[in-house]
Formats: C-alpha cells, sequence, structure tokens
C-alpha cells in the first residue's frame, strides 16, 4: 500500500516537481511554484489533470478563464486543454496532481522548471510505457 500525508508531503518538498507514484492508470506529482513563477502553458493531448492546492495563492489559466486559486482549492483540466498556473503571491504556491495516463518519468526529482523544461526537452522525462 502507498500511503502519503500529501499535504505535508507536498510542503517539505523545494522541488518545482517531483513524482511520487507512477500507476499504470494514473500518477501523483507535488509541485512547488516559486513566487512569481508559473507552470508555464501547456497541453495535454490524451491527458487529464487534477490539481489540489495545498498552500499559497495564483492564477488557474485553463481554457480561456482565469480564477484565483489558494489552499483547498481543486481544479479539473481535460485532455487537450490549454492551461498554465501562475504563483501570484510572496510565498510558493503548492499543490499536488493526479495525471491519468502517467505523464512524466517515474521518480523524476525536477529541482527547478529550468531543470524540468531541459529534461523535457532532453526526451529525459518520458512516462513509462506499458
Amino acid at each position: 500500500m502507498e500511503h502519503f500525508t500529501i499535504a505535508t508531503v507536498a510542503e517539505k518538498s523545494p522541488d518545482f516537481r517531483r513524482v511520487l507514484w507512477t500507476g499504470e492508470q494514473t500518477q501523483l506529482v507535488i509541485m512547488t511554484i516559486p513566487a512569481g513563477g508559473e507552470i508555464g502553458e501547456e497541453v495535454h493531448d490524451g491527458i487529464d489533470q487534477i490539481l489540489t492546492f495545498v498552500s499559497g495563492t495564483g492564477e488557474a489559466r485553463v481554457g480561456g478563464e482565469t480564477r484565483a486559486v489558494a489552499q483547498g482549492d481543486l481544479v479539473v483540466v481535460p485532455a487537450g486543454t490549454k492551461h498554465n498556473f501562475v504563483n501570484t503571491g510572496p510565498n510558493p504556491l503548492v499543490l499536488y496532481t493526479v495525471y491519468g495516463p502517467p505523464e512524466h518519468a517515474d521518480q523524476a526529482v525536477h529541482r527547478t522548471k529550468e531543470e524540468a523544461d531541459a529534461a523535457e526537452a532532453a526526451g529525459r522525462d518520458e512516462p513509462p510505457t506499458s
């Protein structure tokens, strides 16, 4: 059994992105977006994403709509939808997200957005294949 006190685990992680668990159909990832930072505009073809915010404040930009997000909020991003999440506050924006199917390499850890972008560009952040 995998068990996480997810808000605590997410709050303790300084990493931009850390894959906690990868299954055949879903993947659990924690993220910490620094003040003034963002995930970056993207589209996941064939992958649904659910994001739950643990702390901080930000903006969810999903499918042409913008909404404020804060602790306790959950945002659903259907597959194929353009999205970005931006930290608008003075503290880190901390969240956990579930992808279905997996989006990132199993057990990937990217300390910064730049590191994450470089890994993706180099093909080192591919999800496992079944």
